[in-house]
């Protein structure tokens, strides 16, 4: 097979992956900002503070798990701390870094828009797939996250 070119099985699995991820991250998206006016940035760094300690997590972890810039982070946290959704402290540890928290707002707003992303989701995503497809896609998932760990270090 030529170097440039896909084969046909995996152009399909692979143009179809991106497709598929482009339509369902866009409309998720945008059920999101119009049944609670969260982007699915804040929903995602609401998320990810609400599944942390009570320390909270360090703005640079925090950036490598939502896939943002520092740069980015720190304006979205700006607008999520004035909103009164997170609290940021400086580190104890390294008094150049700083530690969000979600707070009881944040903690409310996300319960709401979590309910009603989790429908979408199933409705878009997940009531279409068998069990069988579930458990296929769930292997997939584990095995490209292993072979490409060493990209999120």
């Amino acid at each position: 097979m030529e170097q440039d070119k896909l084969a046909p099985l995996q152009d399909e699995a692979w143009s179809g992956f991106v497709r598929t991820h482009a339509l369902l991250y866009r409309e998720l998206g945008r059920r999101l900002v119009r049944s609670h006016g969260m982007p699915l940035s804040t929903y995602e760094v609401l998320l990810r503070l609400a599944w942390a300690d009570k320390t909270g997590l360090r703005m640079s972890d925090l950036a490598q798990q939502v896939d943002m810039t520092s740069g980015g982070l720190t304006r979205l946290a700006d607008r999520l701390e004035r909103d009164g959704l997170i609290t940021r402290t400086r580190s104890e540890e390294d008094l150049r870094g700083y530690h969000a928290r979600i707070t009881p707002a944040g903690r409310r707003q996300l319960r709401a828009a979590n309910r009603r992303h989790l429908k979408d989701v199933r409705e878009l995503f997940l009531d279409n797939l068998t069990s069988d497809d579930l458990q296929a896609l769930a292997d997939i998932w584990r095995r490209l996250n292993a072979a490409n760990d060493h990209l999120t270090h």
